[in-house]
């Protein structure tokens, strides 16, 4: 790139992510796909649009899939923007419920033995 066009903004370049992110420097807490992301707060003008976007989105919870996909942005750009929202008190993250384990055979023998009686 010359001087001349790093001069030139031009407004159909897509910002980098990092400046969304605020830099490689960001703390990024461990969110998983499946984490569920709720507003604790409203967003305010001085927000960045993207944190803005999230407050408004998780009105109802919303998976932090979900986040990438409705705000087009890469799963660790959005825990980027969500680990500085959850630090700020703006968002709460709930932990998805971990898998059950595989019931017992013989509770589900048990089980299909009631069901057979009846």
């Amino acid at each position: 790139m010359t001087s001349e066009n790093q001069s030139r903004w031009d407004e159909g370049t897509p910002v980098p992510l990092y400046v969304i992110t605020g830099g490689t420097g960001s703390s990024a807490k461990a969110f998983d796909l499946v984490t569920l992301i709720a507003t604790r707060s409203e967003p305010e003008p001085s927000m960045q649009p993207e944190q803005a976007a999230i407050l408004s989105l998780c009105e109802y919870p919303l998976s932090v899939a979900e986040l990438s996909a409705y705000l087009s942005l890469p799963f660790s750009v959005v825990t980027a923007l969500l680990s500085r929202l959850v630090e700020d008190e703006r968002v709460e993250a709930i932990a998805p419920v971990p898998v059950a384990a595989c019931p017992d055979r013989g509770l589900l023998e048990a089980v299909i033995h009631g069901l057979r009686k009846l």
